[in-house]
């Protein structure tokens, strides 16, 4: 055996390991990106959506976070349990059953009579995500290395980002001309071709495990995240604490198991000893927070241009576009990035945006705001997000064994979609308990109060879709009822912006402090490297730190 480079340069090369690149790359990436644009897309549709949804159904503010947050959700309680088993199984043979899966699910969603049929719809179809969306990645860092795979998994965030984004766009032409139902059928022609290429130019079985799955600790995730996320949509809800209080409990019960049960099984799930790494959870979480507040500001933000400011579903739509475009612009940016200034600066940088997006939403987006403020704010959270994207991932696919790819790319995918859904959560809660309370107080202090029943009562703390219905059927009072309405909800938006906030800062803040500087990064990348095959440990990364055991945290 040759002599290991020494140095942090020759750490890095070594970091990454050997990709098989197939024949046709460009292709083959390209599948790879269009499997993942299915998921994204069915993401992002319905938040321009759920002002006619509402309407449709007379549903409150927690149907419509749930309906919002449906698809994250199944999405993110699955990706760790899924990836495990496409790392088994087959990465390809679950690509392809997640993206045909997907069509029942948007038909649906798409016909769904009620809107407790809907929001199980966009349950199923983000299952059917969690079987495709985890092998994307995954796939990327078995076929890919060193700067390619860095290349590839800018793209891969970049577009798929941008691909989310335009989601809003498509859907509000669609709403102009046909039911709200159209929104869930934008994702079935693109579901045909990524189903063709992924079949012609995806290669299969790929630095795949033949380790049994952890089956158990799979049911655990699942029930794990499901609960989290369920946990926080229903906790403003009045008179829902017992069923918050159980959620609760539940998570805290199947969070012990899965804890207990990755540390005993043979063959763990989700490999403790890799997720310490120091790398790879301070990634993860700081993945978790820049994508969610991505999601975050596109679910606050499509109902404020539509209630507030009064735009169109098309006008809303058309509002993302500084996001996913600069998204796509600053993502090869970031991957250069990340090679010369590493994963830590790249992360400060991307946050640094998305917090002067959130302030700008804060205090700018009034209810007499010009488009170029509400623009300003979509573009600079898109600029952060496309240079927090590729270092979020790559360190965390980076940082664990090709075989374990699954895993990193779980985790990459519940960085957005678990991300995705306790931000959307959170930010719904506090939107609705914002509103609730702001159009509680108007209700008090109105000179008719004495004279508002206490059926309209609840139907204008409901929704900002049911005061509109409110509003139409006491035409005397519809301004009043109006702008009230639009005063609560601005009232719950900054509850949530100041949320999407703190959060920022919270993770800039462990970025800062935890996430290792590009030559110790490189240095622990090539020692983790080396752990997981058995070479010896590089002199730079030896340097850098104690030898460890195998599998050890660093």
């Amino acid at each position: 055996m040759t002599d290991a480079p020494a140095g942090p340069a020759a750490a890095a090369a070594a970091a990454d390991g050997p990709g098989e690149v197939p024949p046709r790359q460009g292709l083959a990436l390209a599948a790879l990106i269009l499997v993942a644009a299915v998921a994204n897309l069915n993401l992002a549709v319905a938040n321009v959506a759920l002002p006619d949804i509402g309407k449709a159904f007379d549903a409150s503010q927690t149907d419509l976070n749930l309906v919002a947050v449906g698809y994250s959700l199944g999405l993110a309680a699955s990706v760790l349990y899924l990836g495990a088993v496409g790392d088994r199984y087959g990465r390809k043979l679950m690509l392809i059953i997640g993206v045909c899966a997907a069509v029942p699910a948007s038909i649906l969603a798409a016909t769904a009579p009620s809107v407790a049929v809907l929001i199980v719809a966009r349950l199923a179809g983000g299952l059917s995500a969690g079987l495709a969306y985890p092998t994307t990645l995954a796939l990327i860092t078995a076929l890919w290395s060193g700067p390619g795979r860095t290349r590839s998994i800018a793209l891969w965030s970049g577009l798929g980002g941008a691909i989310s984004a335009l989601g809003p766009l498509t859907a509000g032409a669609l709403l102009e001309h046909f039911w709200w139902g159209s929104v869930f059928l934008i994702t079935l022609p693109l579901a045909a071709v990524a189903l063709v290429m992924a079949l012609v130019f995806v290669p299969a079985h790929v630095h795949e495990t033949s380790d049994p799955v952890d089956h158990l600790g799979g049911v655990l995730s699942v029930v794990l995240v499901a609960s989290i996320v369920l946990a926080i949509n229903f906790a403003p809800v009045p008179n829902e604490g017992a069923v918050v209080l159980g959620l609760a409990v539940l998570a805290l019960a199947a969070g012990a198991g899965f804890f207990i049960r990755q540390r005993r099984a043979r063959n763990p799930l989700y490999d403790l000893a890799v997720a310490g790494r120091r790398i790879f959870w301070v990634a993860a979480c700081a993945g978790i927070i820049v994508f969610g507040t991505l999601m975050g500001a596109m679910f606050v933000g499509q109902q404020f241009l539509q209630n507030v400011l009064d735009y169109s579903s098309v006008e809303s739509g058309a509002a993302i576009l500084p996001a996913a475009l600069l998204m796509v612009v600053v993502a090869p940016r970031s991957a250069k990035l990340v090679e010369v200034r590493g994963a830590r600066f790249t992360l400060l940088v991307g946050y640094a945006f998305c917090l002067l997006g959130f302030l700008t939403m804060l205090s700018l987006w009034t209810e007499h705001s010009p488009y170029w403020q509400v623009g300003l704010g979509y573009g600079l959270v898109g600029i952060g997000v496309g240079f927090a994207g590729t270092p979020a991932s790559h360190s965390l696919t980076g940082s664990v064994p090709v075989t374990r790819a699954g895993m990193a790319s779980g985790t990459a995918d519940l960085q957005r979609d678990l991300g995705g859904a306790i931000m959307q959560s959170i930010l719904g809660a506090l939107l609705a308990a914002g509103y609730t309370a702001a159009i509680a107080a108007a209700i008090a202090g109105s000179p008719q109060a004495n004279q508002i029943s206490d059926g309209v009562q609840s139907q204008l703390q409901k929704s900002f879709g049911s005061a509109e219905d409110v509003a139409a059927r006491y035409p005397q009072y519809s301004s009043q009822i109006t702008a009230a309405a639009r005063s609560s909800f601005l009232d719950g938006a900054d509850w949530a912006y100041g949320a999407g906030i703190i959060a920022i800062v919270a993770g800039a803040t462990l970025v800062y402090f935890r996430f290792p500087r590009r030559e110790e990064e490189q240095e622990l990348l090539a020692r983790y490297r080396a752990e997981d095959t058995g070479e010896p440990v590089p002199a730079g990364a030896a340097a850098a730190a104690p030898a460890a055991p195998a599998g050890t945290a660093g």
